[in-house]
C-alpha cells in the first residue's frame, strides 16, 4: 500500500487510533470512493461490513478500470462514468465549454455496468495534484451532461463550491427530473444545507468527508462538534428529512491507517442517528438512487 501523503497529524486526528462506534451500526453502503486498489478496498470492505461502493475514478484508474473492477467484485463495486475535469484528457472541453463530451458520456453508459455519472467537479478548490476547477453548474459541458443523465435515468455526483451556489441551483431547477448527488455537501453551512434540500426535492446531500474530524482544507467542513460527536443542530437536520442524504468515505487508497479512519468516522457518525434513520442513510437511500 502506497504510503499516506496526508500526514501523521492528519491521520491521529482522524482517528487512526481505533475509535468503538457509539452505537451497532450494522455496516454500510458507501457513496463515494475513489478506486486506486481495488483489492485493497474490497478487503477493507469486508472487514467494515460494507456491502457495496460507488467508485469513481482515482490517480491510477481510468473508466475502463472501474468497469473491469466491477465484473471482477459483481453487486460490491458500483462503478459511475467519471468525466471530471481534473482529469487530464476532459480538461479541454471543460475549458471550451464543449457538449460534446456529453457523447463519450453516452457511450460509456452504453456499455452497461455503470450505474450513475461522476463524480462532477464543475467547480473544486485547488488541491495537492488537483488543479482548481472553476466551470459553470449552467454551461454547456454540464447541462450536455445532465440531459445524458436524464436520457439513461441515472443520478450524477456533483462537487460544487458555494462560489457558484447561485448556478447550481439554476442547474437543479432546470434539471428536476435528474438526481443530483452533492458530494460532501458542497461543505455548505446547516442553514444552506436546509434550505437547498427545502427547495430541490431532486437533491441528495452526500455526507463524505463532512464526518472526518478535521478536514484538511477547512475546520468548518466537518460536522462534528469535538472531533466524534456531530453537531445537534446537523442530527436533527437528518432525522427531519432521512430519506435525503447518504454517506461516504471519500476513500482513495493512499494509506490503509487514513482509509480505515475515514470508514470509522462514517460509523461513528451512523451510530448517533435513531435506528430507522440510520438505516435509510446507511443503505436504503442509496440503494433507492441507483435502483436496488
Amino acid at each position: 500500500m502506497a504510503r499516506s501523503l496526508l500526514g501523521l497529524p492528519f491521520l491521529l486526528a482522524l482517528g487512526v487510533a481505533s475509535r468503538p462506534a457509539l452505537a451497532q451500526t450494522g455496516g454500510f453502503d458507501d457513496a463515494h470512493v475513489h478506486l486506486n486498489d481495488p483489492a485493497a478496498w474490497v478487503e477493507l470492505m469486508d472487514l467494515h461490513g460494507i456491502e457495496r461502493s460507488i467508485v469513481m475514478r482515482g490517480r491510477a484508474a481510468t473508466n475502463e478500470d472501474l468497469l473491469a473492477a466491477a465484473a471482477r467484485w459483481p453487486g460490491r463495486l458500483l462503478p459511475v462514468v467519471s468525466v471530471s475535469p481534473e482529469h487530464r484528457e476532459y480538461r479541454g472541453a471543460w475549458e471550451r465549454d464543449d457538449a460534446s463530451l456529453a457523447a463519450t458520456v453516452d457511450s460509456l453508459l452504453g456499455l452497461g455496468g455503470f450505474v450513475g455519472i461522476g463524480e462532477i467537479s464543475v467547480t473544486h478548490f485547488p488541491s495537492p495534484g488537483f488543479p482548481e476547477a472553476d466551470f459553470s453548474p449552467t454551461g454547456s459541458t454540464m447541462r450536455s451532461i445532465l440531459d445524458v443523465a436524464r436520457r439513461h435515468g441515472v443520478p450524477v455526483w456533483v462537487h460544487a463550491e458555494v462560489t457558484r451556489l447561485g448556478e447550481l441551483e439554476a442547474m437543479l431547477r432546470a434539471y428536476r427530473d435528474v438526481h443530483v448527488v452533492l458530494a460532501h455537501g458542497a461543505y455548505t453551512p446547516l442553514v444552506i444545507a436546509r434550505r437547498l434540500l427545502e427547495a430541490h426535492p431532486n437533491l441528495t446531500y452526500e455526507l463524505s468527508a463532512r464526518t472526518w474530524p478535521v478536514h484538511p482544507r477547512s475546520p468548518e467542513y466537518t460536522i462534528l462538534e469535538d472531533g466524534e460527536r456531530v453537531w445537534q443542530p446537523w442530527l436533527q437536520l437528518v432525522e427531519s428529512m432521512p430519506d435525503r442524504f447518504v454517506v461516504g468515505t471519500d476513500a482513495a487508497m493512499r494509506s490503509s491507517a487514513s482509509d480505515v479512519a475515514r470508514i470509522e468516522s462514517v460509523e461513528g457518525f451512523l451510530g448517533q442517528l435513531q435506528s430507522e434513520t440510520r438505516a435509510a442513510v446507511a443503505r436504503d437511500n442509496l440503494r433507492r438512487l441507483i435502483g436496488g
